[in-house]
């Protein structure tokens, strides 16, 4: 199944899902005079230039895109969502939504639904829910390409935070690609992974689930799903600390048609266990020829990775608990992949049940390529 073996330090963080520059240091004595060995800086002639001309291009896009927004309150708690059409189609997240016996769905204009979940994604945490509302209440958001998103591009989520409707807030895109467990159980107890997950520092708190997240042209790229937290509030919930996640748009906008039409969504399966990461330990435990790719730890019986003769590690290593002799693969259709994140992310948005994927793997010092016809996650 695909599963993501947790090395990383965030073992001691509380991974709580979201429900219901001015550095100071002495300058050169001048600033065009290069020291050996230190690159020059190029100041960005755009930035911050005008103030004002910046801060009207955030109030336009508030005027523009939250009527478009929704606060949804369920008998177990609140959380946030966005207009997908005009036929009253809401996304938002499962978990806020989950188990609920009535949702009210509350527009900027003060109108209010009862909505129905017509289509759940367990696996992206998705789901739409469908109001009956006048057309004057219905203002679809546009979806942007979450795939043309790059680390340090504005980004603003709009939001019902602890009951506070339509609230903006602004932050960045910290990182993309990456992944967090989904809802959506394996057959042997563990969990699948969801991944094209964004990474932002856009304040995301207890309400904002399911909300939409923005770049500056006021495109949806995300949807607010979880932060990571150490900080809780006097109620015990977990509050912002600059560490944010979103379901990437490319995802809403691949399994959305089908979740109206069907009401449920196949993910791709492959059916290996990974380190997504490696460290210096492991590589040399693993005796690996590259620090990069996806370490396969297990592959599941009788899986497409199974039938296709992917390699788990059998043999014991010098690291208790990590197994050596495993595939590592290197790429995905030709595409180079440096980590589990990033496998999952391609298989996610651009691979569906039935397809063919070629995997390019390290065996010893063998390069092997191995065509995989992908099943749907079990």
């Amino acid at each position: 199944m695909l599963t993501k073996k947790s090395v990383a330090a965030f073992a001691a963080l509380i991974l709580a899902v979201v429900a219901c520059q001015t550095p100071f240091q002495n300058a050169p004595a001048s600033a065009t005079t290069p020291i050996a060995g230190i690159p020059t800086v190029v100041p960005n002639e755009g930035a911050l230039q005008n103030p004002t001309e910046n801060q009207d291009v955030l109030v336009g896009l508030y005027e523009r895109v939250s009527p478009g927004t929704v606060a949804i309150i369920t008998d177990q708690g609140q959380g946030s969502g966005f207009v997908y059409d005009s036929a009253g189609h809401i996304i938002t997240n499962y978990h806020v939504v989950e188990g609920a016996r009535a949702i009210e769905v509350r527009f900027t204009s003060g109108f209010m639904s009862y909505g129905t979940v017509i289509g759940t994604d367990l696996d992206s945490d998705i789901a739409v829910v469908k109001v009956d509302a006048p057309a004057e209440e219905l203002h679809p958001v546009p979806l942007g390409d979450s795939d043309a998103l790059k680390v340090g591009q504005t980004v603003i989520a709009i939001g019902n935070p602890f009951g506070l409707n339509t609230t903006m807030t602004v932050g960045i895109v910290s990182a993309v690609g990456r992944t967090l467990d989904s809802a959506h159980q394996s057959p042997d107890g563990g969990i699948f992974t969801a991944g094209d997950i964004i990474q932002t520092d856009a304040a995301i708190n207890p309400g904002n689930s399911g909300g939409p997240l923005f770049n500056i042209n006021g495109e949806v790229v995300g949807v607010n799903r979880a932060i990571i937290s150490n900080n809780t509030n006097v109620e015990g919930q977990p509050t912002n600390s600059g560490i944010g996640f979103a379901v990437s748009v490319n995802i809403v906008k691949r399994v959305t048609p089908t979740l109206i039409k069907d009401g449920k969504y196949d993910y791709p399966y492959l059916g290996i266990s990974s380190i997504n990461s490696l460290t210096l330990e492991m590589v040399d435990a693993l005796k690996l020829k590259q620090y990069t790719g996806a370490y396969v730890t297990k592959v599941a019986a009788g899986s497409p990775a199974d039938q296709a003769g992917v390699k788990a590690g059998e043999q014991q290593s010098s690291l208790a608990g990590l197994p050596a002799g495993g595939d590592l693969i290197t790429a995905i259709d030709g595409r180079e992949v440096r980590t589990f994140d990033e496998l999952l992310s391609y298989l996610i948005t651009n691979k569906g049940p039935g397809d063919t994927i070629v995997l390019t793997v390290l065996r010893g010092e063998e390069k092997v390529d191995i065509n995989v016809t992908l099943g749907k996650r079990p």
